[in-house]
């Protein structure tokens, strides 16, 4: 597309969006009596309106019901997590039976790792990307002294080359290669939270394997961002959060993928709850852990209702948008956002924001993480006093994610207009 840096450019693309009524279903920040410009989904999604008429669904059954909400009631209990499978299925490119819902994303990466972190004297490395978030460092480390191993030894981070911001897929795979023999897993994030860089998952998974690794994935920053086919790349593993991109309330319901070819692996460990246990002998208590077929298996403990229904609200909506045009619009709105800054620069005559997120659109998901060159606190303070909301990460970086259910280009066009001001209101 030929972009233009107008706003009746802006408002046009606006008028011809096919998604534009889904922004009506969400609740958006006000700054100053009107809507602020959210760009912050890849941190925190915005509530949909439904969002309460859901919970309170649940919170009356409770009171109707009580205790026999788990079988009575309009959704009860004990299947209220059914319907949201699919939905997720179809978002994560996987098949019902190899979705569960459950947890937070760090518990889920730990028990996932009980089963597929298997290291032995000879293979008990952890290939990882350098700079990837924090709790998946602590978790990976913490888990190679759990079992025994100095954690600057078993881990193995694959760093961008010097000069270079992002990583390179046959850096990647050079280093799995490398470490063939000593390999025990490959654990990468879908979506650098930092650069915003997509990685080649189906790549990484192929190489992996190819040297007897087991592979996973944290899709935090890409469950719901960027489509993904985690049973054709054959993935073993992969965990994710709800609370960014699918809208699912701070602090929101994770959820997990295993691969069917591990149903019946009783090789594999796993740290078992009641939740987890067959559901058709599930309430005779009997001693002895029997797993639920499929990664419901992996369950530990009771659903929380009032987080499962947060969920259902957005993944309703999800599975009436469908992610393939949703992220058809993200190309264009981030593309749009991308062609904005370089104007911005060029009207400045330097790089006073540089972008270190790939230009590729088949590297990034919708966000965008900018560099400021000089007073970049200050600008991101001048941002939101401005009602442009992205989110700020040391040293420089502010991270801006338009996201295709609720953000329009004349967000993206007004977010980089006030970048502009930024710079000649503070030099």
């Amino acid at each position: 597309m030929m972009y233009q840096n107008n706003i009746d450019f802006a408002r046009e693309l606006d008028a011809q969006d096919e998604l534009k009524d889904f922004r009506n279903e969400f609740l958006i920040p006000q700054h100053k009596g009107e809507d602020a410009i959210y760009l912050c989904g890849n941190s925190l999604g915005l509530q949909p309106r439904s969002a309460v008429a859901y919970v309170q669904e649940q919170l009356n059954s409770w009171q109707q019901n009580a205790v026999e909400g788990w079988f009575m009631g309009n959704d009860p209990w004990l299947s209220y997590h059914k319907p949201l499978l699919k939905p997720l299925a179809d978002i994560l490119g996987a098949q019902e039976s190899e979705i569960t819902i459950m947890n937070s994303l760090t518990v889920n990466l730990h028990l996932l790792m009980v089963s597929f972190y298997k290291p032995t004297g000879k293979r008990y490395k952890i290939i990882m990307e350098a700079g990837a978030f924090p709790s998946d460092q602590y978790a990976v480390e913490s888990q190679a002294r759990y079992h025994g191993f100095d954690p600057k030894e078993a881990i193995i981070e694959v760093a961008p080359r010097p000069g270079e911001l992002t990583l390179r897929t046959e850096d990647i795979i050079q280093k799995i290669d490398e470490h063939a023999d000593s390999l025990a897993l490959v654990l990468f994030s879908g979506i650098n939270y930092y650069t915003g860089q997509l990685f080649d998952l189906e790549a990484i998974a192929k190489a992996g394997h190819a040297v007897g690794a087991y592979v996973g994935f944290d899709l935090a920053h890409a469950a719901g961002n960027v489509p993904v086919k985690l049973h054709n790349w054959n993935a073993d593993f992969a965990c994710w959060c709800s609370y960014k991109y699918m809208n699912s309330g701070p602090g929101g319901i994770s959820g997990a993928f295993v691969h069917e070819r591990h149903f019946n692996d009783t090789s594999l460990n796993r740290f078992a709850g009641w939740w987890g246990y067959r559901r058709d002998k599930q309430f005779l208590m009997a001693p002895g852990f029997e797993p639920e077929v499929g990664a419901e298996g992996w369950n530990v403990s009771t659903a929380p209702i009032p987080l499962l229904a947060l969920h259902k609200a957005s993944l309703d909506i999800f599975a009436r948008a469908d992610l393939n045009r949703l992220r058809a619009k993200s190309e264009l709105l981030t593309g749009y956002l991308e062609y904005l800054i370089a104007d911005v620069n060029t009207k400045i005559g330097n790089e006073q924001y540089s972008i270190i997120t790939p230009n590729n659109k088949f590297e990034r998901g919708c966000q965008l993480s900018v560099v400021c060159k000089s007073n970049a606190k200050a600008t991101f303070n001048y941002l939101a006093d401005n009602g442009i909301i992205g989110d700020w990460r040391e040293p420089d970086v502010i991270r801006l994610s338009p996201v295709s259910l609720y953000n329009t280009f004349t967000d993206v066009y007004a977010a980089a207009e006030h970048l502009f001001k930024a710079f000649t209101d503070l030099n």
